[in-house]
């Protein structure tokens, strides 16, 4: 059965989770993964026990693979953060995760804990979405994502236990949307294969970004991807306000100087 977006929003407010199932084709996975494959050698694995030291991660992913942009701006997903955050909205980090054979289980944690607790106490609403691609079928044994449903509405005094968490078991081509405080971690890979996700976060627009997209996609490469990866980006303006601009001007100056004005997605007079 079919779930509308509505009933992914609901279970997201209320598990901080949701999983839509079989949105990317084989031909969309291989696209990607062709693009992948130079940065994915088995050469290259983490710099400490969270990143994973059987795990292989590559970032600024738009500088090196564009058809991610695929994923970045899926309508299926963006549907739902449209709703779940206020407009204009940023992509704060894009990355690869691909756990080899015999890694260990990450560290339960929160993707958008950055500076957070010294100003936000808990429960707190999440300050970013977070998503995970799978491009191999996530399953209990390989590495899969374990979540702990409704984790993101706790108070100060509850702490993360494994005996709480599911594993996100879905199909490659799936998607897991999820709050940026939703308690989580990567599983140990007791399999004998890999576990490739690709893993978009996005954040408010007023909160700094975990990769600083406009060095990783600079405006003369931001110039081949759609008005609206642009926005996410940072080529844009919170609105009202001019939080963004660059010389008192709008940033899209940089990437089109005839640019001559923003037009709101729901379709608010240019200014």
């Amino acid at each position: 059965m079919k779930v509308s977006a509505n009933q992914h929003l609901d279970q997201l407010r209320t598990d901080g989770y949701t999983i839509i199932e079989n949105l990317l084709s084989a031909n969309d996975l291989n696209l990607i993964r062709s693009e992948l494959d130079p940065w994915l050698q088995g050469h290259k694995f983490g710099r400490n026990d969270f990143e994973g030291f059987r795990t292989e991660r590559v970032y600024a992913l738009l500088a090196k693979a564009p058809s991610v942009a695929k994923i970045i701006e899926h309508e299926a997903v963006l549907a739902l953060l449209d709703a779940l955050l206020p407009r204009n909205y940023l992509l704060s980090s894009a990355l690869v995760i691909n756990v080899h054979p015999g890694e260990t289980a990450q560290n339960f944690h929160i993707d958008d804990a950055a500076g957070s607790d010294t100003w936000f106490k808990k429960p707190r609403p999440w300050l970013g979405i977070s998503t995970i691609w799978a491009f191999d079928d996530f399953t209990a044994d390989n590495g899969a994502t374990e979540v702990i449903p409704g984790s993101h509405l706790w108070d100060e005094n509850r702490t993360p236990a494994a005996a709480e968490a599911l594993p996100v078991i879905m199909p490659a081509g799936s998607v897991m949307v999820f709050a940026g405080n939703l308690c989580h971690r990567g599983g140990a890979n007791n399999s004998n294969g890999t576990r490739m996700a690709i893993t978009p976060q996005y954040c408010m627009p007023w909160l700094r970004q975990l990769e600083h997209m406009a060095l990783v996609v600079p405006p003369a490469a931001a110039g081949q991807y759609s008005e609206r990866i642009q926005e996410l980006l940072g080529y844009s303006i919170i609105d009202p306000g001019f939080m963004g601009f660059v010389d008192g001007r709008h940033p899209k100056h940089l990437i089109n100087n005839d640019y001559r004005g923003r037009k709101h997605r729901d379709d608010l007079p240019t200014s």
